[in-house]
């Protein structure tokens, strides 16, 4: 069939309009934002439209280039290297070459402060066994001292304390908790005391101490004090059977806890009365605030000496017991570095 000019162009104008109408369908199609989710996250609400989509006219492609082809450059030489005069290096301290040993190790020593206390009642011991010959001294302290500022007591020459805890079974210093804190803070070596009743249970008393006291490094062994009650409710006086009974079930109970043989702290009377010859292998802590240790307690070994329950020192109001290691500060180090915890 033969077609007239009018009639092509009127042909290919329609064949443009369905063209035209079938791209607009998909636009819309495309325009709609899917009402579905992937796992729990919900599409933003906000859909941007997507990029129109032109009518799918044939498009004649255009003609293909010829890729660029880029010369390849020759290889560069590096230039000779540019030889200076030798720099004098200048010679650094040797603070900057040999690192600092950490604080804190096992190793580091604490200061040793000298004795700088008073005494309200002053006792001439005698030039050979005056406490004052002996290089660590320290304190033990209870709610009694008040308040007590720890640097300064420091200072005075207090290098430990030994802080009570408790008493009986139920029973705990109201400043025991403060103490302990504060005097490892200013840097002394610490430990914690129990007062011992006889109307109690070896085994509570026990339980009640390592319930309060608690177990840290480097704290001095846990101490025993042991005496005879006459101003407590718990006034009576045992066998002295008993009294090592109770005292034995005690400390091996501590020892087995905190991994520590206890010091037992004593004074004249009670000594005498039970524990003469007895515990050899426990160090003990003897008050004598009249004469020395030796006349004192014959042929007993000691680690500690009370030699004074009168004394005087900035950072505390009041009177505080005074005490003394028995050893040299090379002895005292060696023997923290062997006991503490």
């Amino acid at each position: 069939m033969r077609f007239s000019k009018t009639s092509v162009v009127v042909l290919l104008c329609m064949g443009l309009a369905g063209c035209t109408s079938t791209g607009s369908d998909v636009d819309e199609l495309l325009a709609r934002p899917s009402l579905e989710t992937t796992s729990s996250i919900t599409p933003p609400m906000n859909v941007a439209p997507p990029a129109e989509v032109r009518p799918s006219t044939p498009v004649e492609a255009p003609p293909q280039e010829m890729a660029l082809v880029t010369p390849v450059a020759a290889p560069v030489m590096p230039a000779p290297p540019v030889r200076m005069p030798p720099r004098k290096l200048k010679a650094e301290p040797a603070s900057f070459v040999v690192p600092a040993k950490p604080s804190g190790t096992a190793s580091e020593r604490s200061r040793i402060y000298s004795r700088r206390f008073r005494d309200a009642k002053p006792i001439n011991f005698g030039r050979a066994s005056s406490p004052k010959a002996l290089a660590v001294h320290g304190v033990d302290v209870s709610r009694w001292q008040g308040d007590i500022d720890w640097e300064k007591l420091r200072s005075q020459g207090a290098n430990f304390a030994y802080i009570k805890a408790t008493d009986g079974g139920d029973h705990l210093d109201p400043m025991f908790k403060t103490n302990w804190r504060k005097a490892h803070e200013a840097g002394l070596k610490r430990g914690a005391y129990h007062f011992f009743y006889w109307c109690r249970t070896a085994g509570e008393q026990a339980d009640w101490f390592i319930r309060n006291v608690p177990k840290v490094e480097g704290a001095l062994p846990p101490v025993i004090d042991v005496e005879w009650n006459g101003e407590s409710r718990c006034s009576q006086r045992i066998s002295r059977k008993r009294v090592l009974e109770k005292m034995q079930v005690f400390m091996d109970r501590l020892e087995r806890h905190y991994g520590q043989r206890p010091v037992i702290y004593t004074a004249p009377d009670f000594y005498r009365d039970n524990l003469r010859g007895e515990f050899p292998n426990h160090p003990f802590w003897l008050r004598a605030v009249a004469e020395h240790p030796s006349k004192v307690y014959p042929g007993r070994k000691w680690l500690f000496w009370q030699y004074s329950g009168s004394g005087l020192s900035h950072g505390v109001d009041g009177r505080i017991d005074l005490n003394a290691f028995h050893g040299s500060a090379d002895e005292w180090h060696r023997w923290v570095a062997t006991s503490a915890s």
